[in-house]
């Protein structure tokens, strides 16, 4: 079977330096391999995302000299699929409404457990009374839905993926707890929607940094519980600025399109990615 891999921003802002990296690595990752290279946009965040980013994706992705095959996908086209998984895990009772805040959230843990995506939720809303609780759904209370994880970890079973660098993983999603996989604000959460859309594409190696290594583990649990295929890993190591933190858009890292208008070649830019060559205070290593 031939290779395909992805690049998937969310146009929430303008790609920066870390997000070059990350797509450099999926595209030659696949060309490699004589295989497929996609592109897909994440705009499931229907508040945030901003139609001149997704412009602002496609502008920066040429300049850095990277093509990729076949139409760009969009999560906001594919809610009716989301939706579906959604009522899947319904009707086998694995998912449960919950009506809490974060506010709620926080008062309720008097000892907060912190798990890979950060503060675990206590199970609060798995406690109602169902009926109570499709009643109060019924009358159109905001609400998220969350994975019963104790049912749906006793329901999948032993679970193992595969990563290029490190090897076989023993899934562990337990340590996350009952996470979100359709938010109050949105149709899916980035672990449901990203599922998904990676089987539906015929994605067969997911290639990205290593800070969503351990998310892998809800992703396989997700695979196995909607009867989708499982891929294989190559999480690379994360580009980090001269603060030493890894680079995001909230930290104020200059965008890729701020590099071009100062004249950067993005052609070369991408070599030197490739080769190792950073930027003065850039360093690349795991997360």
């Amino acid at each position: 079977m031939s290779v395909v891999s992805r690049f998937a921003p969310s146009p929430t802002g303008r790609l920066h330096l870390g997000h070059a990296f990350a797509a450099i690595q999926a595209h030659d990752h696949a060309r490699a391999e004589g295989g497929a290279f996609l592109l897909r946009i994440e705009d499931i965040d229907g508040t945030r995302s901003r139609e001149e980013h997704v412009a602002g994706i496609v502008e920066d992705l040429a300049w850095l000299g990277l093509a990729w095959d076949g139409p760009v996908v969009r999560q906001s086209a594919r809610l009716d699929e989301y939706e579906r998984a959604l009522a899947d895990l319904r009707g086998r009772a694995l998912l449960y409404p919950c009506f809490c805040t974060r506010a709620d959230i926080a008062a309720s843990v008097s000892a907060p457990h912190r798990g890979p995506d950060g503060l675990v939720y206590p199970g609060t809303c798995r406690r109602l009374n169902p009926g109570a609780a499709a009643a109060r759904v019924a009358a159109g209370q905001a609400h998220a839905w969350r994975l019963d994880m104790a049912g749906a970890v006793a329901y999948a079973g032993l679970l193992t993926w595969n990563d290029l660098v490190v090897g076989t993983q023993i899934a562990e999603p337990m340590a996350f707890g009952d996470v979100v996989l359709a938010r109050k604000d949105a149709p899916a959460s980035y672990h449901l929607a990203v599922t998904v859309d990676d089987a539906a594409q015929r994605v067969t190696d997911v290639v990205r940094g290593r800070d969503l290594f351990r998310a892998t583990d809800i992703h396989r649990l997700l695979q196995a519980l909607l009867g989708l295929p499982t891929p294989v890993y190559r999480h690379h190591d994360l580009l980090l600025g001269p603060d030493g933190e890894r680079l995001a858009k909230r930290n104020g890292v200059p965008a890729l399109a701020d590099m071009r208008a100062a004249g950067v070649d993005g052609v070369e830019l991408a070599a030197g990615l490739r080769a190792g060559r950073l930027p003065i205070g850039f360093t690349a290593r795991d997360a």
